[in-house]
């Protein structure tokens, strides 16, 4: 069954005069009752018959005709929605996450990694026509999650995140983006996109981050880079001590803008600079509106109206109104 609707709910504001109508003809009523004055009623009481008490009625036969005409010029109706088309033309994204030891630094609150698993999880919940994928690097690199349609895996992969011990702590910014350019050079969607993160300079691996941005251009990838730290000096990890406890210091904040500017340039992408958490927030949300997913979508619309029955009612409402007044009430008038 279909779900009911009213085309023009507006002429529901009538019934506020209903009330009215009602109180005129009460009056109306008085207005063309005749009056005798005598000395005693007693010879009247055993006249007040049971069909002079049900007179009133015909007042509200004609209230409840004007109640069914309202709901009818509402126009109640039922729509079904039925042979629905929808053709999705996604974008296929891979996020490349820096999880260096410096990405514990507590500028962010509570600090980058934590900050930036929340923002990212976020943006995965509104792409929900994309596929997603996750890398992860320090001085190496590798895929936490290939490109996916399912949002749930991407989703455990991004709480998952973690300071990665096994890797060897270091920046290679080259290889977190040539990995994550091998994960998109077959895809076949419209658009293929990188966000790139990290908080520091590339100190780290084998390939240089101008080389991985010319691969990507030659892919057709763009890249968007995210520098994450705020300006100046933050709470950065220098050491953990045997037992596991990292310890803290001040420390100067360090990041290449202008390798991450050169890599977005080369891409048509774009680079932000991340300096607190509501400013990654707002990085990640012009990202969304960025890169937007063509959607087309058609429906079939089945209604069925239902006012028809509503003004029957009104007119069998009158004609029994008029059909009374004239017959069995007629001598009453």
């Amino acid at each position: 069954m279909g779900k009911l609707s009213f085309l023009n709910p507006e002429f529901f504001w009538l019934f506020l005069l209903i009330p009215i109508a009602g109180a005129w003809l009460f009056w109306k009523r008085n207005q063309q009752s005749a009056s005798l004055k005598i000395s005693s009623i007693q010879g009247f009481k055993d006249s007040n018959s049971l069909l002079a008490r049900l007179k009133p009625l015909l007042n509200v036969l004609r209230l409840l005709a004007l109640s069914s005409l309202i709901v009818a010029m509402a126009r109640p109706r039922t729509v079904d929605v039925s042979n629905q088309t929808k053709t999705t033309r996604g974008i296929d994204i891979v996020m490349a996450i820096d999880v260096s030891g410096s990405m514990l630094a507590k500028d962010l609150k509570p600090n980058r990694m934590e900050a930036l698993k929340e923002v990212a999880a976020n943006f995965v919940e509104e792409r929900p026509n994309d596929r997603i994928g996750l890398v992860l690097y320090a001085s190496e690199a590798y895929t936490k999650t290939p490109v996916t349609s399912d949002k749930a895996v991407v989703l455990e992969a991004i709480k998952d995140i973690k300071y990665d011990t096994v890797l060897q702590d270091g920046t290679g910014i080259g290889m977190g983006l040539a990995t994550a350019v091998n994960r998109l050079k077959d895809s076949k969607a419209k658009s293929k996109v990188i966000i790139l993160m990290t908080d520091g300079v590339n100190n780290a691996g084998f390939i240089e981050p101008e080389t991985a941005a010319d691969i990507a251009k030659q892919y057709g990838i763009k890249v968007y880079t995210i520098g994450i730290g705020t300006n100046g000096m933050a709470d950065f990890p220098y050491q953990m001590t045997p037992s596991g406890q990292i310890l803290f210091q001040m420390m100067k904040v360090e990041i290449d803008e202008q390798l991450l500017k050169t890599i977005a340039r080369k891409t048509d992408g774009q680079y932000f600079r991340a300096t607190s958490n509501s400013k990654l927030a707002e990085i990640y949300a012009s990202i969304n509106k960025l890169e937007t997913s063509e959607i087309k979508e058609l429906r079939f619309y089945d209604y069925d109206e239902k006012f028809r029955p509503f003004v029957w009612l009104a007119g069998f409402l009158i004609l029994v109104e008029l059909g009374l007044r004239n017959t069995v009430y007629r001598s009453f008038i």
